[in-house]
């Protein structure tokens, strides 16, 4: 399977941290204990870490026991607001408040400014009288991951990208106003090769290029069928771990060098239209809150290595041999619930 939906890691974060090396049978176990490891990070934490553009809609009155001037959104948490109507009137933007004003994004409930002469009204019913148009979710925080390496139409589904090391086969992009997710990386050759030969020893670990600017530190290139991680770069010499991701050396010389720098991508996901993008479009990519990134990764290491032992897996040895009990992941796991779980609001009587 390839990742389908957005998740909270990335293929590569927990192959590095299992140490488990390239092979297309365990990919498609590592994406799918990902995806169910994100799916359970969801149900525990009562919310979802990704953004989406969307209109939600709201029965009023409603069962919350608020304010008449008060709307708790729930599981529809909102980071931007672009439109809100109610009973078939649209509110001005001066009409009402996102809250907590001092500590959201997210804003768990939109308030009417009492100032105003808004009210929230039913138009011939109240089922589904408010709605709310606006990017929903936790949080939109990006980062810079390179650019567009090639134009992309708006019906093609493979991504050339400057920088292989910054996106992750998981990973959620966005170029201009499109969203797209990252489903699966391959190797695009870099128009390069290989200017001195290279032998078979490990400590051979000077690949020089005719440009080592068009490289970046961290980005996992081919030559023939032996495959390398960059970890330096000097003008021309990239210095690179040999041998990387189970492949074996080998001798080279004059080959043609490729890096992961085609992705796979999912189009227009959650709420936007895909979209024609120009050669050296800037991409941006999701971040996840760093402590929901480590319980992606700890549940998804925890399936993996239960399903290896049939779910019964065991440490220790003889007679101090004993089940894995977990209380390293249940750790995580609380510290994630206190510091993102969404909490149950409580009335007073």
């Amino acid at each position: 399977m390839t990742i389908s939906t957005p998740v909270y890691c990335t293929r590569e974060a927990v192959k590095s941290a299992l140490d488990v090396k390239l092979t297309a049978r365990s990919d498609a176990q590592v994406d799918g204990a990902i995806e169910s490891a994100s799916r359970a990070i969801e149900g525990r934490l009562h919310r979802r870490f990704y953004p989406v553009q969307a209109t939600r809609y709201f029965d009023w009155p409603n069962r919350q026991y608020a304010r008449p001037w008060r709307l708790w959104l729930d599981t529809d948490e909102v980071i931007s607001v672009t439109e809100v109507t109610s009973g078939g009137a649209t509110f001005a933007p001066s009409d009402y408040f996102l809250e907590p004003v001092n500590s959201g994004p997210p804003f768990n409930r939109l308030e009417i400014d009492l100032d105003s002469a808004a009210s929230f009204t039913a138009d011939s019913t109240h089922q589904r009288s408010i709605a709310i148009t606006g990017l929903f979710g936790f949080q939109a925080e990006t980062q810079t991951a390179g650019t567009l390496a090639a134009g992309l139409n708006a019906s093609g589904t493979t991504a050339n990208v400057s920088d292989s090391s910054a996106v992750g086969v998981g990973d959620l992009i966005k170029v201009g106003d499109e969203r797209m997710l990252v489903a699966d990386k391959s190797m695009v050759s870099t128009g390069q090769t290989l200017q001195d030969p290279m032998t078979t020893s490990a400590a051979d670990v000077s690949v020089v290029v005719t440009t080592g600017s068009a490289f970046v530190v961290g980005e996992v290139i081919l030559l023939d069928s032996e495959r390398m991680l960059v970890v330096d770069i000097a003008g021309n010499a990239l210095t690179v771990k040999r041998a990387w991701d189970g492949s074996v050396l080998a001798a080279h010389t004059g080959s043609t060098i490729y890096a992961l720098r085609a992705l796979t991508v999912v189009r227009g996901v959650l709420g936007t239209t895909a979209a024609s993008h120009n050669d050296a479009s800037p991409i941006s990519r999701h971040v996840v809150p760093a402590l929901v990134r480590s319980l992606c990764v700890a549940e998804a290491i925890n399936t993996l290595l239960q399903e290896g032992s049939g779910y019964a897996r065991v440490v220790g040895s003889g007679d101090n041999q004993r089940e894995a009990a977990g209380r390293a992941l249940r750790d995580i796991r609380e510290q994630a619930y206190i510091a993102f779980g969404r909490k149950g609001r409580v009335r007073a009587v």
